[in-house]
């Protein structure tokens, strides 16, 4: 098992993960930001082909309307069992939720290269992008940090050992 940080830069990201993914062609790939507001751990459904920054990035750089990967699909699904994932979350007593969009900032970014990335790869790896909380410290809604330890290693630990997702309800109403 191999951990990286990537940089919150949108180019910066998408180039280390690229050569991460290369390097090491693994089976998972499983991509992780923060996200303010939320108070449970998020799997993201679709990454979708745009960059649309409404402050700057860690570079300075604050892409608007631009394609992550110029002449590439509008979208990708997680290759994640999302599902299945929720529930073990669920039965651990995790708070947890799908999310249906990953926003247009670096975290889509990364988990729209990851996709990319591993469709080039052909379909053995599995992939995708979860969102936690901020830490207690940080004073917004929030999950303490073994919390969220222990729920990454469950969506590995499910990831890993489901061959395809459950079927059940889990769509919005807008």
């Amino acid at each position: 098992m191999e951990s990286a940080s990537l940089p919150t830069a949108f180019g910066a990201s998408g180039m280390r993960l690229k050569e991460l993914v290369l390097e090491h062609r693994p089976s998972l790939v499983l991509c992780v930001g923060q996200a303010g507001g939320r108070a449970a751990i998020e799997l993201e459904r679709v990454a979708i082909n745009v960059d649309d920054a409404p402050m700057p990035d860690n570079a300075g750089q604050q892409p608007i309307d631009q394609a992550v990967i110029a002449g590439g699909p509008a979208a990708y699904f997680s290759r994640l069992p999302i599902k299945a994932c929720v529930q073990a979350l669920t039965n651990a007593a995790v708070p947890a939720r799908i999310s249906q969009s990953a926003g247009t900032f670096v975290c889509n970014h990364v988990f729209y290269t990851l996709m990319h990335e591993l469709a080039g790869m052909g379909h053995r790896a599995r992939g995708g992008f979860v969102h936690v909380p901020w830490l207690p410290e940080q004073g917004q809604p929030s999950l303490p940090a073994d919390i969220v330890v222990k729920a990454l290693r469950i969506i590995v630990q499910t990831s890993l050992n489901t061959d395809s997702d459950s079927k059940q309800a889990g769509g919005q109403i807008a």
